[in-house]
């Protein structure tokens, strides 16, 4: 039985690219593999059909040999394609040709599309935790921090070889990092074991860090904190993280901020809120209070007569900053009115003769009276 044409097995015309070839591969051993065809006992012939047209028509020069020769090129000697071979018995490199797709379908999530192995590797990025007090928050700091982490190694400018020597191509993966075994017609592919997939062995380890070109080190950091940070934010110190493998790149270094709480103002975004307690006098006569701003300075508030506890007063403008210069929030003051403990006599007389005469000048306490015996003479009828 005379073989078809291989661009006729895979579907494809004679002027078709080598991308259009691969895909119509693909296409064609997923659809024809023997694992998906256990029914179809022409499968696995169709299957080795496919693998044989592609494993011709993938070469450069095994496909300059069909296109001109056709079949007879692989046949009687005439010994196209690579020095040394044609198709091993007409049956095709199946491993050969299923290895371009595996690798063109799990490249990525093996490390690599083709090619070797990075030798130098990135380092791990750091996060720090960094308390500030709000004022700190409210005028920018800089501060400095102790970071422990992984620095290059001085000795041997981070290549883990002792005396500066250079690592050398592992010899069992030829510096690709990863191995390959044959299961079938699937190739399957893992780290290589004796350099554990850096490609490159140290045969003459630096005795500083082992050869593993960085040692551990505390760094003193000095850290820009930006006028209106809050909890949560984050700063990214780009290179001062974990120093790379082998003289790759360093990682970066991210501080988390928290600011800690403030034992006279609470935080709402921009704004800042201060509790004041005020006496009964001031609250009912009126007057002017002195409060503190987060600055240091202090402002004066007056205090409107009639004042009822949770009263609350804007300072505009003496809030905090916004991040990266969005203006500047404001701060309320929150009237506590304050009832009086430890009364003398005289004072405990003078507030009775006080009630006496007040009992029209307490409207919310009217107003919730009045409430309550109509609420009390519903419930009896």
């Amino acid at each position: 039985m005379s073989k078809r044409d291989y661009y006729d097995v895979l579907g494809v015309s004679k002027g078709a690219s080598a991308d259009e070839i691969k895909k119509a591969y693909r296409k064609k051993a997923k659809e024809l593999h023997p694992d998906r065809n256990a029914d179809n006992p022409e499968a696995e012939n169709q299957f080795k059909e496919v693998n044989e047209a592609y494993d011709c028509l993938k070469d450069a020069d095994k496909k300059a040999a069909y296109d001109r020769f056709g079949h007879a090129a692989f046949e009687g000697g005439m010994g196209g394609g690579h020095p040394g071979g044609g198709f091993r018995g007409g049956q095709g490199d199946f491993s050969s040709a299923f290895s371009d797709v595996f690798d063109d379908l799990f490249g990525d999530f093996m490390g690599q599309r083709g090619g070797g192995r990075q030798r130098a590797s990135r380092g791990a990025d750091l996060r720090y935790n960094l308390r500030v007090t709000l004022e700190e928050a409210f005028t920018g700091a800089q501060k400095t921090i102790n970071v422990p982490t992984s620095v290059a190694c001085g000795e041997c400018s981070g290549t883990g070889a002792e005396g500066g020597s250079e690592p050398t191509t592992c010899p069992t993966c030829s510096g690709m990092g990863k191995v390959r075994a044959q299961q079938g017609f699937f190739t399957v592919e893992r780290t290589c074991p004796t350099c554990a997939g850096a490609g490159q062995i140290v045969k003459n380890p630096c005795r500083a860090c082992n050869g593993h070109g960085r040692i551990h080190k505390d760094r003193a950091l000095s850290v820009n904190i930006p006028a209106g940070v809050e909890t949560g934010t984050r700063i990214r110190l780009t290179g001062e993280g974990e120093a790379g493998m082998r003289g790759g790149p360093s990682g970066d270094l991210y501080i988390f901020i928290e600011v800690t709480r403030h034992e006279l103002f609470e935080r709402e975004e921009t704004n800042l809120f201060c509790r004041v307690p005020v006496s009964m006098t001031t609250a009912a006569l009126g007057g002017d209070i002195e409060v503190p701003t987060i600055d240091g300075g202090r402002s004066r508030v007056k205090i409107p007569s009639g004042s009822q506890s949770g009263r609350q007063m804007r300072l505009r403008s003496k809030g905090m900053p916004a991040l990266r210069g969005g203006g500047v929030g404001d701060m309320f003051i929150e009237l506590a009115v304050e009832t009086p403990v430890n009364l003398s006599s005289r004072q405990k007389e003078l507030l009775r003769e006080f009630e006496k005469l007040s009992d029209e000048n307490n409207p919310e306490s009217s107003s919730f009276f009045k409430k309550v015996r109509g609420f009390w003479d519903s419930m009896k009828s």
